[in-house]
């Protein structure tokens, strides 16, 4: 179920909180002014997979092996370092870890199905042969990435194409029954930041992935297995990322978890001017900060132990209650 893009709440973390106040999306921190047919929806808590939980943002640690990526490609070159990464991750706090095997930053060259699976499917075998029981996502828009991830696995598919690359996913998406991630992109990583342009990108993007939702659940993919992502830096601007940012809020109105994929991203070297990707973490700190308060419950990052520990004081912030 989603609701009009004009009625979508606004997020609120202020205290004390008013009179019919709801949790948003059952968010112990955020809440929202309830008052329409649509309130218990968005009050409702989205599961991403029962062992994780619903009340609080969830950390999701990226490992990239891949030797492109924009800020740690080639980092990683060996199934072992990949598996001592993950396992850092984990003991840093990650709820998830997203092991992608193909850059998708602006100019880089699609990857092969046989090599982006040879990258991938053997860390997330090593990651479990190691005992390691975090969730795991696949990062890939191909189904024979991601059917040898599952196979090998992996929990939940991460598709920056949200099905319009490999028609086959929404298959294996759906016969393994994982959660599957719809990010929204104008383009694909070799044309999206040449010019790209929306009349409205708040509405254009609500409205894209309600399409891309319908498509998934026409190919068999069961409604509350979606999750969505505005795509930031995907075909978008600075300032469409900063109204994609402010307006985070209102796609909780689309019926399904928010995840949210800043880290490291160019548009803070250019509001702060560091121009090192991997130099940009307070930055990202600040934005995964953001989306925390605005009720996002997934948050994808780099630099896990410091976001897991900024988190963890703006939960305290957030709570009515002493801890």
């Amino acid at each position: 179920m989603r609701i009009p893009f004009a009625d979508a709440p606004t997020a609120r973390t202020d205290w004390p909180r008013a009179d019919g106040a709801l949790p948003l999306a059952g968010s112990a921190h955020v809440w929202f002014e309830g008052a329409s047919a649509d309130s218990a929806m968005l009050a409702r808590p989205k599961p991403i997979l029962p062992s994780l939980p619903v009340d609080r943002p969830l950390v999701m640690g990226i490992v990239n092996v891949t030797p492109d990526s924009f800020s740690d490609g080639g980092t990683l070159g060996s199934v072992a370092e990949a598996v001592a990464r993950a396992r850092t991750q984990v003991e840093a706090g990650a709820d998830i870890l997203d092991i992608g095997g193909e850059s998708t930053r602006p100019g880089a060259a699609e990857v092969p199905v046989v090599d982006e699976t040879a990258r991938t499917a053997p860390v997330i075998a090593a990651i479990r042969a190691e005992g390691i029981s975090t969730p795991i996502s696949i990062d890939t828009r191909k189904a024979g990435v991601a059917e040898a991830a599952l196979k090998a696995g992996a929990d939940i598919v991460n598709d920056v194409s949200a099905l319009t690359w490999d028609a086959d996913l929404a298959r294996v998406t759906a016969e393994f029954g994982a959660p599957i991630c719809l990010m929204h992109a104008q383009g694909t990583p070799q044309t999206m930041q040449a010019d790209p342009r929306y009349d409205d990108v708040l509405r254009e993007v609500y409205d894209w992935l309600g399409a891309r939702m319908d498509h998934a659940v026409a190919q068999g993919i069961a409604p509350e297995k979606i999750i969505t992502d505005v795509g930031i830096g995907f075909g978008k601007t600075l300032q469409h990322n900063l109204t994609l940012l402010k307006g985070l809020a209102l796609f909780h109105g689309l019926g399904a978890p928010v995840l949210l994929g800043a880290s490291r991203k160019r548009f803070i070297g250019t509001l702060s001017g560091v121009d090192e990707a991997a130099a940009r973490m307070p930055g990202s700190l600040a934005v995964a900060l953001h989306a925390a308060a605005q009720g996002a419950q997934i948050i994808r990052v780099h630099d896990v132990a410091e976001t897991v520990q900024a988190l963890a004081l703006w939960r305290a912030l957030t709570l009515e209650d002493d801890v």
